[in-house]
């Protein structure tokens, strides 16, 4: 076990740990004690109809949602609804390669299993019924691996979603963004400290780390990001300062394995894995009133991706999001990003289902 103080409270601010016991994988592994962890805001009503699901992105955790998504003057409004955010496995705060001990133990480090996107949301439905009594809910949201995390819960539980929004990401991960995602793996595993995946610090792969902050550079911001130095709203005097100080310290914090547990489910998403290959049929499932909603420069997870599936969801709308910040919009650092989410969060909620 590493003790990486950026997966403490004292950075995520307050969640609990909730064990939902053994979990099997799809890919032939075991989790003895998944310990999910959970920030909650707001209070379930006595009917238990007002509960939202947040689910967590790449190097995301709930924290993100509770700084920027989430209040009172927000679609995600806890004076109305119980919303639970649930960091996935292999966060780095719920169950991860580095914090797996105790019954855990054998699981540690290079040992931890393959987890997919199914793995996750198996264990979110089963943390909502035995912790909370939650049969239905009244919104899925999340954003990118959230989206696929989305999508998999209206396909697999179509009558416990009655609205799902899929924030830029897909339903089945594209060749090309398969790709990606194996550059980001690659610029860990390259280094020499990763050493297969049983270093003694994250700082001992500092060096990819920071080729992976340098990647998303690239890819998780769009071109125009870039071309009109929107850095420079952020209080940055060059890219290169960009760089160092903001993308590089956000990584470098991170566990190498536990991003490799989440690039690895990216990688892999398909609800189509579900009716034999046949995306269409699998989308057919989906009963929840549902907004697509990419970002309209997003590199990593384009409109041309989303718009198609989406055509396969019956009740459903395409709702895109105009931001030049590309996938990494989601952050919410421009101030003409979140009115636009709220505005559909806040339309959807509104629809009678």
């Amino acid at each position: 076990m590493i003790d990486n103080p950026f997966y403490s409270p004292a950075f995520h601010g307050d969640y609990e740990l909730l064990s939902i016991g053994r979990l099997d994988l799809e890919d032939g592994g075991t989790i003895p004690d998944c310990q999910l962890a959970v920030a909650t805001f707001g209070e379930l009503n006595a009917a238990k109809d007002n509960a939202i699901l947040i689910t967590t992105w790449y190097s995301g955790t709930h924290q993100i949602w509770r700084d920027t998504y989430i209040g009172t003057d927000h679609a995600l409004d806890p004076q109305r609804y119980f919303i639970v955010c649930v960091n996935q496995i292999g966060s780095g705060l719920s169950t991860s390669p580095h914090n797996a001990a105790g019954a855990n133990s054998g699981i540690a480090m290079s040992k931890f299993p393959d987890v997919r996107i199914g793995d996750n949301v198996v264990a979110q439905q089963r943390l909502l019924r035995d912790h909370f009594g939650i049969e239905q809910l009244a919104l899925v949201v999340g954003g990118s691996m959230g989206a696929q995390q989305t999508y998999e819960w209206a396909v697999r539980f179509p009558d416990q979603v009655r609205r799902a929004a899929a924030i830029a990401g897909t339903a089945q991960t594209t060749p090309g963004n398969f790709l990606l995602a194996l550059i980001m793996r690659e610029a860990i595993q390259s280094d020499p400290g990763w050493a297969g995946g049983d270093y003694r610090s994250n700082t001992d792969v500092s060096a990819g780390l920071i080729r992976q902050a340098h990647n998303w550079a690239v890819v998780g911001f769009s071109t125009e990001f870039w071309k009109q130095e929107v850095w420079r709203a952020l209080e940055f005097d060059s890219k290169e300062a960009f760089l160092a100080g903001f993308l590089e310290p956000y990584f470098t914090a991170m566990d190498p394995n536990a991003l490799l547990t989440q690039s690895w489910a990216w990688q892999r998403a398909d609800v189509a894995r579900h009716t034999g290959g046949d995306l269409a049929a699998a989308l057919a499932r989906i009963t929840a009133t549902t907004f697509v909603m990419p970002i309209d420069e997003d590199q990593l997870f384009p409109v041309r991706d989303c718009r198609p599936e989406q055509e396969l969801i019956k009740r459903s709308d395409l709702r895109v999001i105009e931001d030049i910040g590309g996938h990494l919009a989601l952050f919410g650092t421009n101030p003409a990003y979140l009115p636009q989410i709220d505005q559909h969060l806040g339309e959807l909620l509104s629809t009678q289902v």
